[in-house]
């Protein structure tokens, strides 16, 4: 299988690599924590890209990819890899004003229990961004779909060790929106893509947490050498580079076999997301390491991507 980028593929990689590295410093994932409001200049930037959310998975994950190498707050995942797909499923007339950026929604399935699977309750949870979307695709029992103004739904703040992803318990027993049937297959295929494109961000934040700890390992001295020339320190860089190209070409895969809607795209899907995690939460755990005492501070960056890491592995 080649996995090697069009010409395409490479200019959006690096439109959005350049794109969230100016717009999405961490100095604004910080500022997103105490006010959620200063993510809207970012969000007003990545509707551009919203389109993305009815093109093939190998081109989104390309630029969740990115989006997680900055821990992006606020709606894109949720209306991009989430909302826009069960659109498509649905044929809805709200389709245009989403992937042209205009509108925005997120999609609210789980239960109590946490499960992502069909049910009655008019409580889901794990919501994301209900507050700061325009619409909520209500997934009940059948599968059926009821998509209500975000403003007729009651969201609470769940508090997550992940700050930069607001997750919401919404209350719908106030929305009426006439309800529509969609096909179970239908419904796993949505959610089969935002896993896989959860998967590429993670896998975006493991980088970031590598990059991180290798830079700091050429820099910081110790015993008149930089901890990266010892040898303990080395291995460790090493085997986390593995994982994360391990895990980079298992959502890569998974991405192919969903555009190519091959019969292994099911499995290939949560061998992304079980690679994705493995990597994400070892990078958090080996860069927190190399960083010794300063990786457990709050004034040093690296918290906000531990934070996502294990976030987006729980999610």
């Amino acid at each position: 299988m080649d996995f090697t980028l069009s010409d395409e593929q490479q200019l959006l990689r690096d439109t959005a690599r350049n794109l969230l590295a100016k717009e999405c410093p961490p100095s604004l994932v910080r500022a997103h924590i105490d006010d959620p409001a200063a993510a809207d200049p970012l969000w007003e930037r990545l509707r551009e890209f919203s389109a993305l959310g009815a093109e093939p998975l190998s081109d989104l994950g390309l630029f969740t990819t990115e989006a997680g190498y900055v821990a992006a707050p606020g709606p894109f995942f949720a209306s991009a890899a989430l909302f826009a797909p069960l659109l498509v499923a649905l044929g809805d007339e709200r389709l245009p004003d989403v992937l042209t950026g205009e509108t925005s929604g997120t999609v609210a399935v789980a239960g109590a229990t946490g499960d992502w699977q069909p049910n009655d309750e008019p409580v889901k949870c794990f919501v994301p961004e209900a507050d700061r979307v325009d619409w909520v695709a209500v997934v009940d029992a059948g599968p059926t779909v009821r998509i209500v103004p975000a403003d007729q739904v009651t969201a609470r703040l769940v508090e997550t060790v992940d700050w930069s992803r607001r997750l919401f318990e919404v209350d719908t027993t106030a929305a009426s929106s006439p309800a529509r049937p969609l096909e179970t297959s239908a419904l796993e295929q949505v959610l089969g893509r935002a896993t896989v494109a959860l998967a590429a961000e993670m896998v975006g934040t493991a980088r970031r947490c590598f990059d991180m700890a290798l830079e700091y390992a050429k820099q910081r001295v110790q015993f008149d050498h930089p901890i990266g020339a010892f040898q303990a320190i080395q291995h460790k860089l090493a085997e986390l580079s593995l994982a994360v190209e391990r895990a980079d070409a298992a959502v890569q895969y998974a991405a192919m076999t969903v555009d190519a809607d091959h019969p292994d795209a099911r499995r290939a899907a949560h061998v992304a997301k079980a690679a994705a995690g493995t990597a994400a939460t070892r990078a958090a755990k080996d860069s927190m390491q190399i960083h010794g005492g300063i990786g457990y501070t709050w004034e040093h960056d690296l918290h906000l991507f531990i934070r996502r890491a294990y976030g987006s592995e729980y999610w």
